[in-house]
């Protein structure tokens, strides 16, 4: 990909005409001329000067000029150019700030999959394009009660019950058969010493408490081990929620039937996309790649708008929108951080104590 140039180095008139076009382009989807933007651009200059800057612009790989008309249209890089230097973002508004905290309130009275659920239902319906949100590891919470319960066999379902009130029912696999009062004990210890804290330092605090163990414990821990190695084992799950596909199929820019059914595809597997967003799981605030900026030929004809969710000091996972390059980003932007915002809120209802 060509190095785009520097915001910078452009001068004033350039920059506005680029900020106008880009602005009239994403509103109308047509290309724009120099008489539109003669009239439009605020700028005392002739269209014979705008023409000039626009060829310019052009050659500095910022704009294009489809052969079906005079006008012209962004590249990737010029709406790069635009999104990093020439984009004003406002909140968003109180009353829709309001409403999606409404709505994400509702969805939390729910499981956490639940809520990430109606995340991307939210932002889908709020942009009018895909909602996406990668769903947290299961081993990042804490859980707040188990039992075992003995099945046929050398079986035991294990169920557990998460801080975030998610509950599980887990079949294991045994070495062993296991008796009732055998799953019980090691339910209470699990339950009396590890009960609040996350899943993964459970299972690695039991090991090196085994490995240490020379007295009575050691039957019950090495028991213990057996049984919350795989209870406590992280889960097969979605790693992702996509909501809205379909509303890119009325989407101008995103008419070529071969492209859509490639980044449908995409949708289906989610292991890409789901990489594409753990890349951002570590950038603070808003995150935008656009066209081949994200590195996946079925994404190379749209944008992705990102921000990370999570409780203080610790991120959960990542929620974005995927739209055509065209996107109205000053509206999805403020939209896509709201959202994630109010769902690490909602992930995390209790203040840290003072």
């Amino acid at each position: 990909m060509a190095a785009r140039p520097p915001a910078g180095t452009l001068d004033p008139r350039a920059r506005q005409l680029l900020r106008t076009l880009i602005a009239r382009h994403i509103r109308d989807g047509e290309p724009v001329g120099s008489q539109t933007l003669a009239r439009h651009s605020g700028l005392d200059v002739s269209a014979a000067t705008i023409r000039n800057i626009l060829a310019d612009l052009e050659e500095q790989g910022l704009l294009a000029a489809p052969h079906t008309s005079a006008g012209r249209i962004p590249t990737a890089q010029g709406y790069r150019v635009f999104v990093d230097s020439l984009l004003q973002v406002q909140p968003l508004p109180s009353a829709e700030l309001v409403r999606l905290r409404g709505e994400l309130a509702g969805a939390g009275a729910g499981t956490t999959q639940a809520l990430l659920g109606s995340a991307s239902e939210l932002v889908s319906a709020m942009t009018h394009f895909v909602g996406v949100v990668s769903v947290p590891r299961r081993e990042q919470f804490a859980f707040r009660h188990i039992d075992f319960v003995p099945l046929d066999g050398a079986r035991v379902m294990a169920i557990l019950v998460f801080a975030d009130n998610d509950v599980q029912n887990r079949i294991i696999q045994t070495r062993r058969p296991f008796e009732s009062g055998e799953l019980e004990r090691v339910a209470n210890y699990l339950n009396a010493h590890f009960a609040g804290r996350p899943v993964a330092e459970i299972r690695s605090t039991l090991v090196r408490e085994l490995q240490a163990a020379r007295d009575e414990m050691e039957a019950l821990l090495s028991h213990t081990v057996e049984l919350a190695e795989q209870a406590l084992a992280p889960a097969d799950s979605d790693d992702m929620l996509v909501a809205g596909q379909t509303r890119l199929i009325g989407v101008q820019d995103l008419s070529d039937l071969d492209r859509l059914r490639d980044l449908f595809e995409a949708f289906a597997r989610k292991r890409e996309i789901l990489q594409l967003l753990e890349r951002t799981i570590r950038a603070p605030g808003v995150r935008i790649f656009i066209g081949e900026e994200t590195g996946l030929a079925p994404l190379e004809g749209v944008s992705l708008v990102t921000a990370p969710y999570g409780a203080p000091g610790k991120v959960l996972g990542v929620l974005g929108v995927i739209g055509p390059t065209r996107m109205a980003y000053d509206r999805v932007i403020p939209v896509v951080q709201a959202t994630a915002d109010l769902l690490g809120a909602a992930l995390n209802p209790d203040p840290p104590a003072p």
